[in-house]
């Protein structure tokens, strides 16, 4: 039998130990209705592919005779086969939401899910005072899944020409690439925590390597305006 046909099988076998947990190779037999063997098969392929790992069972209670059998539970790599469909699953939702509300439910929800970054960003601000506010930002999307970081742009006749904030990863990278409402909202919410402008240059859901979101300097004491001119203005 081909690795193609048994894969639907071998899918059963990571969901039943997504949802139930490390499982025993015969706990899996009898959850899925398989033979033994025929579970002892599809675990050795997983095994292989570095989907699942073996480990010793947790004790509970006095242990018998014998050797316990070994459980088996989903590495990193096996759990990411499972957020292809979670995407997918959003992506419907948000056609859904689109053809029964339009752009404004949309946006709404874009909004809705981007305001982590409002709601985060004073508590982690207070907690690092010795970080710029670009590093702070950095931190609050990091805690979401996007390990950001943040690089000093090249200064211009010796003048912070700013920061950039670059996240390496994205959790929402192949839904926003078809709802770019999201990567809006973010970029919007980063502005008003800051209270400036920000411009986004580029994002991983449109192809690019990493998203980048250029923050200007603060303007120096010689670029703010006097009070004369404040006066006259």
């Amino acid at each position: 039998m081909s690795r193609d046909t048994d894969q639907p099988t071998r899918q059963r076998v990571a969901q039943s130990i997504l949802v139930n947990g490390p499982s025993t190779a015969a706990a899996l037999a009898e959850r899925l209705e398989l033979t033994p063997a025929a579970v002892r098969r599809h675990l050795d392929q997983m095994l292989a592919d570095g989907a699942i790992d073996a480990r010793d069972p947790r004790p509970v209670g006095a242990r018998g005779r014998g050797r316990p059998a070994k459980v088996f539970a989903l590495t990193g790599h096996g759990r990411d086969a499972f957020v292809q469909q979670y995407d997918d699953l959003a992506t419907e939702a948000l056609r859904f939401l689109a053809e029964t509300g339009g752009e404004q439910a949309v946006r709404a929800f874009a909004d809705r899910r981007a305001s982590f970054i409002e709601r985060r960003f004073p508590d982690l601000r207070a907690a690092h005072p010795e970080s710029s506010d670009a590093e702070v930002l950095a931190l609050v999307f990091s805690e979401e899944g996007y390990a950001a970081a943040v690089r000093q742009l090249t200064p211009i006749n010796g003048h912070s020409a700013g920061e950039q904030l670059c996240q390496q990863h994205c959790p929402v990278s192949h839904v926003a690439h078809e709802f770019p409402q999201l990567c809006e909202a973010e970029t919007e919410a980063i502005g008003r925590v800051l209270g400036t402008h920000v411009q986004r240059l580029a994002t991983i859901a449109h192809g690019d390597g990493v998203c980048t979101t250029c923050i200007p300097a603060a303007p120096t004491s010689s670029q703010s305006p006097t009070k004369k001119e404040e006066v006259t203005s």
